[in-house]
């Protein structure tokens, strides 16, 4: 599954990338546009806008949108996941939280002089994104998101 993500429920984006999902936050005006990106790369459209949920290409099922009643991000997601299960094909912490790209495996020499020396001390597992270079790592931050996203979606991640 893949997402396009309405800027009125940006904040989504980064809830799926975290589950692994690409997710495209669009910015632009125009939704015709967004449409159009949409149908192009098969993504599944996410909206607070009703207008676009009565454009024939989604009434008719041919673009798959999920529109949210709430402004909440943790009440967005818990519509998703009763909308689409999501939880079936997650993968945490795969995906750049900033730019959508996969992530990449580090070994602890990669990323010596990237980390700070107390995290590079207390980690052995690294991620890079190969486009921004951030470097992620499974520390107390890593640890809230994860208990966040089981809070929020309803599952227990095993293994992550």
């Amino acid at each position: 599954m893949r997402f396009i993500v309405d800027e009125n429920v940006g904040k989504l984006a980064r809830w799926l990338r975290m589950l692994g999902y690409d997710s495209v936050f669009f910015s632009g005006e125009d939704d015709s546009q967004m449409v159009r990106q949409a149908l192009s790369e098969s993504r599944i459209l996410l909206t607070r806008d009703t207008g676009i949920m009565k454009r024939r290409v989604v009434s008719s099922g041919r673009l798959k949108a999920v529109l949210f009643k709430s402004e909440e991000p943790e009440q967005q997601m818990q519509q998703l996941v009763s909308a689409i299960d999501v939880k079936a094909q997650s993968h945490p912490f795969t995906i750049c939280l900033e730019c959508n790209q996969p992530l990449v495996d580090r070994t602890p020499a990669e990323v010596k002089d990237k980390v700070p020396p107390y995290v590079y001390k207390t980690q052995t597992q690294y991620m890079e994104c190969p486009s921004c270079r951030r470097i992620y790592w499974r520390g107390t931050h890593w640890k809230a998101m994860l208990h966040k996203l089981e809070k929020t979606v309803g599952i227990k991640f095993q293994g992550v």
